[in-house]
């Protein structure tokens, strides 16, 4: 859920990215870290555990004024994909205003990401939502390996919702379809909020989030 400050006029919108482990989530976050400009950013932060890794930061968009009279700020989570750490990907999920699912194309990787995927909807079901509540994407990562799956086998097993859901494919590790994921999850999400709240919905641009061209 949003979070809106009136004495700052700001409104702070939670995006997470889930996923099973070692499928780029982290990746996407370090990429657009390193593409915002420092002065519209804060530190990437990072909670360690054995054998994963739950990064956040927050960042004031390039178009922080979509919405009249307050600026938008949107905060990045990723959660870990190691089973073992459950009741972390809950606390991150916690007023989620957008999903992105990142998906490991590999061959070998399918049920992991069934399985994280399964997960994420029980974990959400725990704070009495679901994904027809909340804008989500998906994300098909590491699309360069001899070893990734058809597009369309990813989408049939993953995108069988009441509502189909957008994707996109990326290699994260060389920043490719990384900032198309965000701007295309920033639209969804001030989109909804707009409608939510009985605001007019302007044309929003194409790159809200981040620049295609930073880096």
């Amino acid at each position: 859920m949003s979070f809106i400050n009136f004495a700052r006029k700001e409104i702070a919108f939670k995006l997470v990215y889930y996923g099973p482990a070692l499928c780029g989530k982290t990746t996407n976050l370090e990429e657009i870290h390193a593409a915002v400009a420092p002065d519209l950013r804060g530190d990437l932060t990072m909670l360690s555990t054995r054998q994963d890794r739950t990064l956040f930061f927050d960042f004031l968009p390039l178009k922080s004024d979509i919405i009249k009279g307050f600026t938008s700020k949107f905060q990045l989570y990723t959660v870990p994909g190691q089973a073992i750490y459950n009741e972390t990907r809950k606390l991150v999920l916690r007023n989620v205003d957008g999903i992105v699912f990142v998906a490991d194309s590999q061959w070998e990787k399918m049920e992991e990401n069934a399985q994280s995927f399964r997960n994420m909807q029980d974990n959400l079901a725990e704070h009495k939502m679901s994904l027809d509540d909340i804008p989500y994407m998906l994300q098909f990562n590491k699309r360069d390996l001899p070893t990734a799956a058809p597009v369309h086998y990813i989408d049939f097993m993953l995108n069988n919702g009441t509502t189909r859901v957008p994707y996109v494919e990326s290699v994260a590790k060389e920043g490719v379809g990384v900032f198309e994921t965000l701007n295309l999850l920033s639209r969804m999400v001030l989109a909804a909020f707009m409608k939510a709240n009985n605001m007019p919905a302007p044309s929003l641009p194409d790159e809200i989030a981040v620049s295609t061209s930073g880096g």
